[in-house]
């Protein structure tokens, strides 16, 4: 928004901002903030940062956590949420003593990937454009605790309550895809959702109901450079969850909310364009795309079992991970073919637009970590010229769940589990610290703090075992 310092405080006074708001993720993915007055929004602030604990976040430990937040004014804009004009940015992290960027910032290090890509002369820059799934519902409540465990969400639009309003304009299970009013319950939510975004200057492609029937929604923006795309999916996902709770219904992101609906991906479209050429772009090829792409897809794939510890991070993801809802379980590639890993979208056919949609992440990941690992594995296939063909990668232009189940077993499978994950990137993450982009240090952090999530969930009864077990 802002190009400099004096460019933001004109804009403080002509607005008569008291406030302003800092904001930044968490080593999981999640936004936290800390509100400063405008009085100290000045040229010492920016050199010296606003101090917070890192150790609270997961960026450091106890006994060095002190670091500070020095906002990035190109991310500036007006937060509607609050009741007084509210001034946001989203912020680097930086070392206390020494204003350092810091190196496990999740912003610097997928900032630091595409710096190592432009130094191996492959690629300036990444663009991408994620699409984001959610569901809105009515209702939500659930409880933990020694004596029981249960969830329960409402949706109008299920017509599963007696309470609902209208009967007749229900949908069914599976057939959200594209609905229209009345069916459509949320299209002034996410028209609102929209235009607010679009208001603050994040930029929309579309919007739409999705397949699940139960209040499942989408919003995908553009094709956007790297950091403006993790960052613009940052503020979507503000947005949508406030506009959600101001009108009395909840937004969630959750992979598998519910069993027997469709789950939420967020599947990322990608390519790497360098002097502003697309780099995954060949006329010649049948699927036009370049010996680049291919070797940027056989990476991904190759490491698609490690990259899920990071674009797949919660014991839920797997629950969405299975056969029969268009998500991915197999290591492929195909023109069109949703149930592929790898989808090579038939409508992006020319040379500014060819790529490709990595489609196993969900939004619980940590969108700055997931798209660094992502282009990390893809440059890991360039710079090792890795062909799909030598690992049996497709292209495979069928439905596999079709398939005899001796044929499937031929395809490499994605981890059915957390745990199968955090074990695969265990073994393969050498790829991730090239460059220096990743480090041994928040690897291995990550790994040690998602276990312990997994081994908390599976060590609790699960209310379906009840039902199965109790009469034994």
């Amino acid at each position: 928004m802002f190009k400099g310092l004096d460019e933001a405080l004109q804009f403080v006074a002509d607005h008569d901002i008291r406030t302003i708001d800092l904001k930044f993720a968490d080593l999981w993915g999640r936004w936290h903030r800390v509100t400063i007055s405008s009085r100290i929004f000045n040229q010492e602030m920016m050199e010296a940062g606003v101090g917070f604990d890192g150790s609270s976040v997961g960026l450091k430990s106890v006994d060095s956590g002190d670091m500070v937040l020095i906002p990035d004014l190109s991310t500036g804009f007006m937060d509607p949420f609050a009741e007084q004009p509210l001034l946001s940015f989203i912020c680097n992290t930086h070392e206390a003593g020494s204003k350092r960027l810091f190196a496990q910032d999740p912003r610097q290090i997928a900032r630091r990937a595409e710096e190592y890509m432009a130094s191996l002369g492959i690629a300036d820059s990444g663009v991408w454009g994620p699409e984001l799934e959610f569901y809105i519902f009515d209702r939500v409540s659930f409880h933990s605790d020694a004596f029981g465990s249960a969830y329960q969400v409402r949706c109008v639009e299920s017509n599963r309550d007696a309470d609902v309003n209208q009967p007749a304009y229900f949908i069914k299970p599976h057939g959200g895809y594209h609905a229209a009013s009345p069916h459509d319950h949320f299209f002034d939510i996410r028209n609102t959702i929209v235009t607010m975004l679009e208001d603050v200057g994040v930029p929309i492609k579309y919007h739409h109901h999705e397949v699940g029937g139960s209040g499942q929604c989408e919003i995908e923006t553009p094709m956007l450079p790297t950091i403006q795309a993790a960052d613009a999916m940052m503020i979507i996902k503000y947005f949508t969850k406030n506009v959600a709770n101001q009108r009395g219904f909840t937004a969630s992101f959750l992979p598998k909310p519910m069993y027997g609906e469709a789950g939420n991906g967020m599947h990322f479209h990608q390519h790497i364009f360098k002097k502003g050429v697309n780099q995954f772009y060949n006329a010649d090829d049948p699927m036009l795309l370049s010996d680049i792409a291919y070797q940027y897809i056989c990476g991904l794939l190759t490491h698609a079992p490690a990259l899920l510890a990071f674009t797949n991070p919660s014991t839920n993801s797997y629950k969405r991970l299975v056969p029969g809802y268009e998500a991915p379980i197999g290591c492929f590639f195909s023109l069109g073919n949703r149930s592929a890993a790898v989808r090579i979208p038939e409508y992006a056919n020319q040379p500014d637009t060819v790529r490709f949609e990595y489609r196993p992440p969900d939004a619980t990941c940590n969108l700055y970590l997931a798209m660094a690992s992502m282009l990390m594995a893809g440059i890991d296939g360039i710079v090792n010229k890795m062909s799909p063909a030598d690992h049996n990668f497709g292209p495979i232009n069928e439905n596999i769940f079709n398939w005899p189940e001796e044929e499937r077993k031929k395809i490499k499978n994605l981890p059915t589990s957390l745990e199968g994950a955090l074990d695969a990137l265990e073994a393969d993450h050498e790829f991730l610290m090239v460059g220096g982009v990743f480090s041994e240090e928040i690897i291995h952090s990550w790994i040690k703090n998602k276990r312990k999530e997994m081994i908390e969930v599976r060590n609790r009864p699960h209310p379906f075992e009840i039902e199965l077990y109790s009469d034994l």
